[in-house]
C-alpha cells in the first residue's frame, strides 16, 4: 500500500535563517505601517496568512482592513523574501538527512512525497528553489489554500488523490513537521505523525504535543523510513 508523505518545510526541510521573519516584517510596514507584536510572536507552525491576521489583530486593526491589504501584502512578502534569500551570506541551508531521504522515498516507489505548509505557494517556491529542492515534490498544500493549518491535510488528501488516483486515509498519510501543529494538524483524520526537534520545539514538547513518533533530526535514513512505516516505532513513544 502506498503512503501519502507530506513534508512541513521551514524548520523540518530547510533554515533561511530568518530571511522570512525579516521580509515579513518589511511587507508588514510597507503595506499597513505596523507590524504588531512581531519580535515576540512565534512563527513557527503557523499559516502566513494566520501570522499575518493574528499580528494585525493585536495591533488593533478589524478584519475586513486585514483583508483589504492582504494581496499587497503578499506581493511585497515576495518581492522581500527573494532579496532576502539572494543577499550573500544569507545561505538557506538544507537540514541533515532531508536530500538523502527525499532519494529514499522517491526510488521505493510507495511514496508520494508532498508538501503541507503555512507558507503561501510562491513562498514555498521561493523557500525551496533557494535550497535546490523545488521540483522534489509531487505537489502541495499550502497556507495560501486555506488560513487554518488543520484544514491542509484535507487539501493535501484531495490533489493526492487527482494525482494518483489513490484516496489516501488514516495511517497511510504521515506528515512530517517540527511543531505540535504540525502534529495535531491531522489528527481529526487519523493521520501518522512524525516529529522531528529540528525547529524550536524539544522532543518532550513534541511527545506532548501526540506525536506517534519523535526523531532528533532525519540523518539516519533507514530510521526515518521505518518512522514513516511505523515498523520501529510505539505509538507516543520517542525514537530520539
Amino acid at each position: 500500500m502506498k503512503k501519502l508523505v507530506l513534508f512541513d518545510i521551514d524548520g523540518t526541510i530547510l533554515n533561511t535563517q530568518g530571511a522570512g521573519a525579516r521580509a515579513f516584517r518589511r511587507a508588514m510596514l510597507e503595506v499597513y505601517d505596523e507590524t504588531g507584536p512581531i519580535d515576540d510572536y512565534e512563527f513557527h507552525g503557523r499559516t502566513d496568512p494566520q501570522i499575518a491576521r493574528e499580528l494585525l489583530r493585536m495591533a488593533g486593526f478589524q478584519d475586513a482592513t486585514i483583508d483589504a491589504g492582504l494581496q499587497r501584502l503578499w506581493s511585497a512578502y515576495l518581492r522581500e523574501l527573494d532579496l532576502e534569500l539572494r543577499k550573500p551570506g544569507n545561505g538557506t541551508m538544507v537540514l541533515a538527512g532531508v536530500t538523502p531521504l527525499l532519494n529514499a522515498l522517491h526510488e521505493t516507489g510507495q511514496h508520494l512525497v508532498a508538501l503541507l505548509t503555512g507558507n503561501i505557494e510562491p513562498g514555498a517556491r521561493l523557500k525551496l528553489g533557494a535550497a535546490g529542492l523545488w521540483g522534489r515534490f509531487d505537489f502541495g498544500a499550502y497556507g495560501s489554500d486555506h488560513e487554518r493549518r488543520d484544514q491542509l491535510p484535507a487539501v493535501a488528501i484531495r490533489r493526492a488523490q487527482d494525482s494518483s488516483g489513490i484516496h489516501f486515509q488514516g495511517r497511510d498519510i504521515v506528515i512530517i513537521g517540527d511543531t505540535p501543529f504540525d502534529v495535531s494538524c491531522g489528527r481529526s483524520l487519523g493521520v501518522w505523525a512524525v516529529a522531528v526537534a529540528t525547529g524550536k520545539h524539544t522532543t518532550r514538547e513534541l511527545e506532548d504535543a501526540g506525536a506517534d513518533v519523535v526523531l532528533t533530526d532525519l540523518a539516519d535514513t533507514q530510521r526515518v523510513l521505518a518512522a514513516i512505516e511505523g515498523t520501529d516505532a510505539v505509538p507516543g513513544v520517542s525514537l530520539a
